[in-house]
């Protein structure tokens, strides 16, 4: 299954570049959604993200939901010097699994447009602030409660950075 989410990422993305309108996870059920998730994979055409994309590391990403049935959502992103921290809110739109954010300087779309609730989810992010719009498309793991479920615990699981050590045709022996 793990070899098969990152190419299904891959195919959304190729598919969103194309124009086709953005799916939601038929029936999104919002409670079984809210909880703490992993940034496994990310991938956009911002130029900010694009810059900084070979050093990032796996963020934590949580999701709650408010008696409104707004979004929110709290990211950590772990940058070389310090944590980065961001809390969004996101409005419910006319969809389930669809919401919406606003401020003075930006609007955000964003849509789950597939999770199985507990391993992983794909969100798709438009993000439009000034003249150039930006996407993001982020698969996002709930590995960390997924190892309960074999016997493992926590305190043996490790996160691990890209390092670009290894690579194939690369020092290989």
């Amino acid at each position: 299954m793990m070899v098969v989410l990152p190419s299904l990422a891959l195919t959304l993305l190729c598919l969103l570049q194309a124009g086709a309108e953005v799916p939601v996870q038929p029936g999104f059920n919002a409670e079984k959604f809210a909880g703490t998730w992993h940034v496994a994979a990310a991938a956009s055409n911002c130029s900010v993200f694009l810059k900084m994309k070979d050093g990032m590391k796996s963020s934590i990403t949580t999701i709650n939901f408010t008696p409104e049935g707004d979004l929110a959502m709290k990211l950590v992103w772990p940058l070389p010097d310090r944590c980065q921290k961001f809390e969004l809110l996101f409005q419910r739109s006319g969809q389930a699994g669809h919401y919406v954010g606003t401020s003075a300087q930006e609007t955000r779309d964003l849509r789950v447009m597939e999770t199985d609730y507990s391993h992983y989810a794909i969100v798709h992010e438009l993000k439009q602030s000034g003249q150039d719009p930006h996407t993001a498309l982020q698969l996002l793991s709930g590995f960390k409660e997924l190892i309960l479920t074999v016997g493992l615990t926590e305190d043996m699981m490790a996160v691990l950075p890209k390092s670009g050590e290894c690579q194939e045709g690369v020092g290989w022996h």
